[in-house]
């Protein structure tokens, strides 16, 4: 096998009809519908690594995966994109393809993520797929209250899915925050890593604080106690997108 060049490849996803990101035998993921349209296009055998998982039906506004090609202009063939965009279904949507480092990794030299989580107060056909419908009144004061504890916590075993297989639950949250848009309330979260299912039983765990249900101390509590079991439900996948992933400049060639 001749020189190759690495690329990272920025897109944007709709995940209703999917299975998660990462191919899974037998399954609908968008890793495995756009390695199959990268191999088709370019011509050689293309295998995507993903910044990371994302579970059935959660969506991304922005994600990040790499892959080798024996190409080396891809980052300035606007044919093969628009051609990559047309194979692709409208679910899925190219935003850029990018040269970098030889060993620029789209999953470990990640900086950050940020993820959002959309409820929605009011019935929305447009909304239906992307935001949780919950008719209970919510304090936007005490869900920020408690949000604001995150900040002040690193071990994040009380919302972690049981036998995740983490090597740590370690989390560094550097930004946790409610806003009020119209008729939806929407969570924004960021930190440099997130465990598996972690922000969907966050926000299912914060609601009842935000109904006056749970106290700020008993969420506390739950955080301190280390036992997923202690934490709420996790909230509908459908509701939750990733939006941003942040990486060094210095990859980027």
């Amino acid at each position: 096998m001749g020189s190759v060049t690495r690329y990272f490849i920025f897109l944007s996803f709709k995940g209703t009809a999917y299975n998660g990101w990462q191919v899974q035998p037998g399954k609908h993921t968008v890793q495995g519908v756009l390695n199959k349209a990268l191999g088709t296009v370019l011509g050689e055998q293309i295998t995507l690594t993903g910044a990371g998982r994302t579970d059935t039906g959660v969506h991304a506004s922005f994600f990040c995966a790499h892959f080798d090609s024996v190409k080396s202009d891809l980052d300035r063939d606007s044919q093969i994109f628009y051609n990559l965009n047309s194979f692709l279904p409208g679910d899925i949507a190219l935003k850029k393809i990018v040269r970098v480092k030889p060993d620029a990794n789209a999953r470990f030299d990640a900086l950050s993520r940020t993820y959002q989580y959309t409820i929605t107060t009011v019935k929305d056909p447009f909304a239906a797929e992307t935001a949780w419908l919950l008719y209970w009144k919510l304090d936007l004061s005490l869900l920020n209250e408690a949000s604001s504890i995150l900040l002040n916590h690193n071990d994040f075993t009380s919302f972690s899915r049981l036998h995740g297989g983490n090597k740590t639950n370690i989390c560094k949250v550097s930004y946790a925050h409610w806003d009020e848009e119209e008729e939806h309330l929407v969570f924004t979260i960021k930190a440099d890593r997130f465990l598996r299912n972690m922000v969907r039983a966050i926000v299912g765990t914060l609601i009842p604080a935000g109904r006056g249900k749970l106290s700020i101390s008993d969420f506390k509590g739950i955080l301190g106690g280390k036992d997923r079991g202690l934490a709420g439900q996790s909230a509908p996948a459908h509701g939750l997108s990733l939006t941003e992933i942040e990486y060094p400049e210095a990859l980027f060639i």
